[in-house]
């Protein structure tokens, strides 16, 4: 797949485009790259134009600023959009992802038919929460690697940890290349975002939630209580699935996204 790049700030904004028609975003998430949508963006592109994109600090793009904010995530998407003349799009944002989704969608509502939360939600940080990141932030500054390693495996349910050794593995190594700066940049950010339950309650646009009843890191209760506020809401509960249904669950999310897509482009 052909990557390409854009200027944000003098910053090297990465991401790939592939197909015609209709555009969906694919927006990974925290320790991820756009390496994770390439199965989806393969299939998806015989009927959609995908864009990927590496957040500033992941993958192949830049690191920007000491706080990575949803916001600035948020308008390095816009940038890359208008780049492609994109106005109208379809956006999926799995896990800290979802949260860019959501900081878009406050600013650039315009320019979305639909939204999708993918193992993600629309609540700020709790005050335990944001302890925890603080304590993340301490543990990254000592031994970034040793976080990474024990971070991954975890947002899998317990039995599929085995099942997929070999991704996990790959998903280690990706977050490996991942800078210090860069996680403590985005933790900071993660930390530091508002809450979005009043574009849940106010938006006409539909939104997908993409739940896994095995989430270690978001409780699938508050996701689903959330999912009522919406006028339009659609919801995949998925019994086996911790937090990383797109390789958990890869058939059924794959079939999710394309059917919602295609249900938001022709309202």
């Amino acid at each position: 797949m052909i990557e390409k790049q854009i200027k944000y700030n003098n910053a090297s904004i990465n991401f790939t485009d592939k197909g015609e028609g209709d555009a969906i975003v694919l927006l990974h998430g925290f320790l991820e790259s756009l390496k994770i949508w390439n199965e989806f963006s393969d299939k998806l592109s015989k009927q959609f134009k995908v864009i990927c994109i590496d957040l500033p600090g992941f993958g192949k793009s830049d690191y920007i600023a000491e706080v990575h904010s949803m916001e600035l995530y948020a308008e390095v998407v816009k940038s890359v959009l208008d780049s492609l003349q994109i106005k109208k799009c379809t956006m999926f944002g799995h896990s800290m992802g979802g949260y860019v989704t959501l900081a878009f969608a406050e600013k650039y509502s315009e320019m979305l038919n639909g939204l999708s939360l993918f193992h993600s939600h629309a609540t700020a940080d709790s005050d335990k929460t944001k302890e925890n990141r603080d304590r993340t932030v301490e543990i990254v500054k000592l031994n970034r690697k040793s976080f990474i390693n024990q971070f991954i495996p975890d947002l899998f349910a317990p039995e599929n940890v085995e099942k997929f050794h070999d991704e996990i593995e790959e998903l280690k190594e990706n977050g490996r290349q991942t800078t210090k700066e860069s996680v403590i940049a985005a933790l900071i950010g993660m930390k530091e975002r508002s809450g979005k339950l009043k574009i849940l309650i106010n938006t006409d646009l539909p939104i997908q939630f993409i739940i896994g009843k095995q989430d270690s890191r978001i409780p699938y209760n508050e996701v689903m209580a959330q999912a009522s506020l919406p006028k339009y809401s659609e919801i995949i509960l998925l019994g086996n699935a911790g937090h990383m249904a797109y390789l958990e669950e890869k058939e059924i999310t794959l079939k999710a996204v394309r059917c919602f897509a295609l249900k938001c482009f022709e309202r």
